[in-house]
């Protein structure tokens, strides 16, 4: 999104604040979706993921109140919800104000201590297409509350709180990269998680030298990964590893430890379907660290043959991408100016990420886009994304400076 196109919805947020709470915000924080280039299910395995930040945010309006209350509006779903500070509970069903409770229920567990807001919610974050907006949303209403209360908290403590505030309260389990994309992310760079350590390094992309753009295409598909297809996926590899220990002098504690050459040497020792789901996330996890040799060397080619192999991988050895991310891809393969493309997120539905030449993107609407929506008669859309930062707080002049709890 533009300058221009921003300060826009910038304005916009603030004119419906405004005729919500009959005063102007005192401040927008602002967080970013993402979308993984490169590691996937290689994250509860402790290993490495490519996230990039995109230029798709949720953005939070706030105001200070004078007592301990918050409330709480959403343009997209226009309802509102409000409570009190003193006495947070979760909702029932899977409803978007439990991840602001969840928010100010964890910050307020931990020790900090949070001054009442009046909220406005808006974000341009397609909404289950694996491009994390719910992380965006934690970060963005955590980012208000910090702010609001002037309170100092680390980057990655921020994630990792807002992590806490979707497994623990909200009751969906995630691994740690969406939040630390939306915290962390860094414009024109991708970011290399450790999953492990949760070490960072903000890694160059270089695509203008190279005319090129990241294209994420939607199937039409709502993610359809369910939680008993992704815990088994889950028990799988710790079978793996536990049968690898066995084996394997070292004794890995995690398929991260192993290496293609150990797996090769022992993989007579592990059933299918172990063999392939341990494969997938070993030699994942090879590219992922392969993908940022390449990308500092700014040999951008390579890295999209990378994507390629991963989707194989994901599709063929860990058996969770669907006919349709797979025509998706296939389709993109056979257009001049696509570099790479693979599915994206979790699985069976959601997106594909693409490099695309600048002069290819018309033609990429026309002959994937247009064409897959054709064949599957599915709504297919396409965002073409910027690499951007991570949260952000626009607040006025006075805006008193930030100090720990």
């Amino acid at each position: 999104m533009n300058t221009a196109a921003a300060t826009r919805r910038d304005r916009a947020l603030a004119g419906s604040f405004a005729r919500c709470f009959a005063r102007e915000p005192q401040g927008l924080a602002k967080a970013p979706g993402r979308v993984n280039l490169i590691g996937e299910h290689t994250d509860y395995n402790e290993g490495f993921v490519l996230p990039v930040a995109i230029d798709r945010t949720v953005i939070a309006a706030f105001a200070v109140r004078s007592d301990r209350q918050v409330r709480v509006y959403s343009l997209e779903f226009d309802e509102e919800d409000s409570f009190a500070l003193d006495d947070i509970e979760r909702l029932k069903g899977d409803v978007w104000s439990n991840y602001v409770r969840g928010v100010a229920a964890v910050l307020q567990g931990v020790g900090y201590r949070l001054t009442g807001l009046d909220m406005a919610i808006q974000g341009d974050v397609p909404i289950e297409a694996g491009l994390a907006s719910s992380a965006a949303l934690e970060v963005a209403v955590l980012g208000a509350f910090q702010h609001a209360a002037t309170l100092a908290i680390d980057p990655r403590d921020q994630a990792l709180l807002a992590q806490r505030a979707e497994n623990e309260f909200v009751g969906v389990g995630c691994g740690i990269m969406d939040q630390m994309a939306a915290v962390m992310g860094r414009g024109g760079h991708a970011l290399l998680i450790d999953c492990r350590s949760l070490e960072t390094e903000a890694v160059p992309l270089n695509l203008a030298a190279h005319d090129l753009k990241i294209v994420v295409a939607h199937t039409g598909v709502r993610r359809a990964l369910s939680d008993s297809a992704y815990n088994q996926r889950r028990q799988e590899c710790s079978r793996a590893v536990q049968v690898l220990a066995q084996v394997i002098a070292a004794r890995p504690v995690a398929l991260r430890d192993i290496t293609s050459k150990e797996l090769s040497a022992h993989r007579g020792s592990l059933p299918d379907p172990l063999a392939r789901r341990a494969r997938h996330v070993v030699s994942e996890n090879e590219r992922v660290l392969k993908s940022v040799e390449a990308l500092r060397r700014g040999d951008l080619l390579t890295f999209g043959q990378f994507l390629y192999g991963s989707h194989q991988s994901l599709a063929r050895d860990y058996e969770v991408s669907s006919p349709d991310l797979d025509l998706m891809v296939e389709l993109a393969r056979r257009l001049e100016g696509v570099v790479g493309a693979r599915m994206t997120g979790a699985g069976f539905g959601g997106c594909t990420v693409n490099l695309v030449r600048q002069e290819a993107i018309d033609s990429f609407r026309e002959q994937v886009i247009e064409t897959y929506g054709s064949r599957t008669s599915l709504p297919a859309e396409m965002y073409v994304c910027e690499a951007v930062d991570g949260l952000r707080i626009i607040a006025g002049t006075n805006a008193p400076a930030s100090h720990s709890p």
